[in-house]
């Protein structure tokens, strides 16, 4: 498929996912695109969005489902993924960072480095996030993620469906106009598995070492990556990278 038709394609499924229930959003990623991919955290959203997947396996093709393994993840995110697994009866591809990228990084920035630059962070978040994700979406003709207009400044302008350069593939966000009250009531009604440390004030959860509680008033994201300043840092999921790596890392040779 051309750029020029992904693009039309996208603006079509903006229009066309906007009227829908969530469910109704999910049902129509599976009739349109035979090879989409779900990346999940396990937060409040991707628990949603796993839901949602699970009940529409029955009617159309399935949704294929992946989660990064950075090995720095909370405890109970790993106890949750093996219940969400066990609860919907779906099966998650796990990926894990390439060994020999994570050795070079180690003996670069050693294990916590990352508090000491932004470019350590982004370096460590592209070592056991960015590449594991290419290898997550590769042959994949859609991304559907979990991400909301109100999680945070940086996603104010996130549409349900839009052409991703990056990975030319088509990115779909069905939960782009829920507010955080909506989502908790589908996860209250429909009985759905969430991470403890949600009720603990942390509404977005990814690496232990970069998360921490947020505070009265701070936006959803606010816990993530909070020693640096910047008010729309991002791990570089989803956003552009300019060069296959935010740093030189000189890969193993065995």
């Amino acid at each position: 498929m051309e750029i020029e038709t992904k693009i039309l394609l996208a603006q079509q499924l903006n229009e066309q996912m906007a009227p829908l229930s969530l469910v109704g959003r999910i049902s129509l990623i599976g009739e349109k695109f035979p090879k989409a991919v779900f990346t999940t955290s396990l937060g409040l959203e991707d628990q949603v969005v796993t839901w949602a997947i699970a009940a529409i396996a029955q009617q159309t093709r399935s949704i294929r489902i992946a989660t990064l393994r950075t090995g720095r993840l909370f405890l109970t995110t790993v106890k949750l993924l093996a219940k969400t697994k066990k609860h919907f009866a779906l099966d998650i591809i796990e990926y894990a960072p390439d060994a020999n990228e994570l050795k070079d990084y180690l003996k670069k920035y050693s294990l916590n480095g990352f508090y000491e630059s932004k470019q350590a962070r982004l370096a460590c978040c592209f070592v056991r996030k960015i590449a594991p994700l290419k290898r997550a979406l590769s042959g994949a003709d859609a991304w559907v993620t979990g991400l909301r207009k109100e999680q945070s400044v940086n996603r104010s302008n996130i549409v349900f469906a839009q052409y991703d350069s990056e990975y030319n593939l088509i990115k779909l966000n069905p939960l782009a106009d829920l507010s955080l009250a909506e989502l908790t009531k589908i996860i209250s009604e429909n009985n759905i598995p969430i991470n403890p440390l949600h009720k603990k004030n942390y509404p977005s959860i990814g690496c232990e070492p970069c998360t921490r509680a947020i505070k009265q008033g701070e936006d959803e994201r606010a816990g993530r990556w909070w020693w640096e300043k910047d008010d729309k840092r991002e791990c570089g999921l989803h956003l552009p990278q300019s060069a296959p790596s935010p740093i030189s890392i000189q890969h193993s040779e065995t």
